[in-house]
């Protein structure tokens, strides 16, 4: 990535705030998607799509909180 001379790069963001963005656009769609396969699962009964759709919606939730928290 090229920096003008006369900006210093954030040593908190080494790729770019564009990255940040994309990772949070990320988990968005993923707590999104999680919760429409979650009731995909439910009206197919089946249980692995259900138990795989809750994880997929904790970690992401998981991830935004830490994000929101500073921890990331």
């Amino acid at each position: 990535m090229r920096y003008r001379e006369d900006t210093t790069p954030n040593p908190d963001l080494p790729y770019g705030e564009s990255m940040h963005s994309m990772l949070t656009l990320s988990m968005v769609l993923a707590i999104i998607i999680g919760v429409l396969l979650y009731a995909a699962g439910r009206h197919g009964k089946i249980m692995w799509l259900q138990v795989w759709s809750v994880g997929l919606v904790i970690c992401s939730v998981l991830y935004l909180i830490c994000d929101l928290a500073g921890i990331i």
